[in-house]
């Protein structure tokens, strides 16, 4: 009888185990941009490449999260995958805390759950731990023949969810450039004079830019201004200005979590705001000599077309 209590106990703490990780490879679904871009951050594959290593990493996430709540093969394969997988992202987690500090949302359950990566590492730690417990007390489930069969449509089903439930848009022709109504002007003396924090420079009304309206509160412009941070880190040749709407005690909060300090800014508030960005955040311009070119969705936001562009007379 004690056997059976103590089988029982370790399968919920495993089953608890393996929901962990199917939370958060949910929660990096919704919105997944932030989590692809920590690929191309890394290096990993550039901007074409990532959306399929970040579903690949989320499609492992689900993999690991059923196996434990199955029980399945758990010290043949599943705990030293488990364990392996947190070290992992572990030692991501210590590398973004020596280049950048424990600042921010390291990502971990998207933008569900906001940790510091050494939140995030304590968080690994302990699973660490338990999974060692797991793996020293627990057997899992016997499911005979049954069980290698289990085992593929449990690894099929984990890979190709991400790719159903987000899938990749790889069309980035005719959706790429699109028009706000037809090329219109871009009022920018009402933001030399109005702005606040930082006064733009009056270079931005001469040449070609990137101009960004987004609102402090907005979670899609802070995946919008992690995209255009990389960008810009890429490639600094890139202008690129964010004018910012909102309240001044949220402007630390958008950068620490978006990083993106190498970018200059402005803050506009009121109606000129409104009427330069419209109510759809964040506008994206793509401006020369003041007068908008292209209107372009954060999503579809690609940095050699943009280059394209910069490069036409």
């Amino acid at each position: 009888m004690k056997h059976i209590a103590v089988k029982i106990s370790f399968f919920i703490l495993s089953s608890l185990m393996g929901l962990v990780f199917l939370y958060s490879a949910y929660t990096k679904l919704y919105p997944i941009e932030p989590f692809e871009y920590t690929f191309v951050d890394l290096g990993f594959g550039g901007w074409r490449l990532a959306p399929f290593i970040a579903r690949f990493m989320i499609g492992l996430e689900f993999f690991i999260g059923l196996l434990l709540i199955f029980g399945l093969y758990i010290k043949r394969f599943t705990i030293k995958l488990t364990i392996g997988s947190l070290l992992f992202f572990s030692v991501y987690l210590i590398f973004v805390m020596i280049n950048e500090g424990n600042n921010g949302n390291c990502g971990c359950f998207g933008t569900a759950i906001v940790m510091t990566p050494l939140q995030a590492l304590i968080k690994n730690g302990v699973m660490i731990v338990l999974s060692v417990i797991i793996f020293k007390f627990y057997d899992g489930l016997n499911y005979k023949k049954v069980g290698k069969w289990l085992f593929w449509v449990l690894f099929l089903t984990s890979f190709v969810m991400p790719h159903i439930l987000n899938y990749v848009d790889i069309d980035y022709s005719e959706a790429y450039l699109t028009k706000k109504e037809d090329s219109f002007k871009l009022e920018m003396d009402s933001i030399f004079k109005d702005a606040k924090i930082h006064t733009p420079p009056k270079s931005l009304s001469e040449g070609k830019h990137i101009i960004a309206f987004m609102s402090l509160s907005c979670p899609h412009c802070r995946v919008a201004a992690k995209k255009l941070r990389l960008m810009k880190e890429k490639n600094p040749n890139i202008s690129i200005y964010l004018i910012l709407n909102g309240d001044y005690k949220k402007i630390q909060p958008f950068f620490e979590d978006t990083k993106a300090h190498n970018i200059d800014y402005c803050i506009l508030n009121g109606r000129n705001f409104v009427y330069l960005a419209g109510l759809d955040m964040p506008a994206i311009y793509m401006v020369n000599n003041s007068v908008v070119e292209h209107w372009v969705n954060y999503i579809n936001l690609d940095q050699s077309e943009i280059e394209k562009w910069l490069a036409k007379p």
